[in-house]
């Protein structure tokens, strides 16, 4: 596992009318705690892969409302004891819609659509900050040694 990167299921509450499931509860629980939630957002995405970014400060967390998404990270923090490496996750309705991934600052992160449209659900430590924003080239030799996006997911 990457250094910082973490993961949290959530429980879901169900009866004959259907289901409930908290997201989060931002003052008490240290998952969305550390460093603290600025932003709450979704994203809608159909199809493709959207890699690599990474944020030099701002931490981010994921859950998928709708649809399944192949998720990777990839530890690109000078320093790190888990630098350039890789970890994969499985996410949304028919892999496990109960899973929330929190990603470090420094963590390159990028998805794959597995069944669209997908609806992202994601908490920021920061607002939104195009400064925060920074581009990987996914068909850089380098990353895709570490990672290939054109393979599929395992089983």
């Amino acid at each position: 596992m990457i250094e910082g990167v973490e993961t949290k299921r959530l429980t879901s509450h169900a009866d004959d009318r259907g289901h409930f499931m908290e997201l989060a509860r931002l003052r008490d629980d240290r998952f969305f705690a550390d460093p603290g939630v600025a932003q709450l957002s979704t994203a809608v995405r159909l199809a493709g892969v959207t890699a690599w970014h990474l944020h030099p400060t701002q931490v981010d967390w994921w859950w998928v409302a709708e649809g399944d998404l192949q998720v990777a990270v990839l530890d690109r923090r000078p320093g790190s004891r888990t630098r350039n490496a890789v970890a994969e996750f499985l996410m949304g309705e028919h892999f496990d819609p109960t899973l929330v991934l929190k990603i470090p600052a420094g963590v390159a992160h990028g998805y794959k659509v597995r069944a669209g449209p997908v609806r992202i659900v994601y908490l920021a430590s920061r607002t939104y900050d195009p400064n925060e924003e920074l581009r990987l080239d996914p068909s850089d030799p380098e990353l895709v040694k570490l990672y290939d996006w054109s393979r599929d997911a395992p089983a």
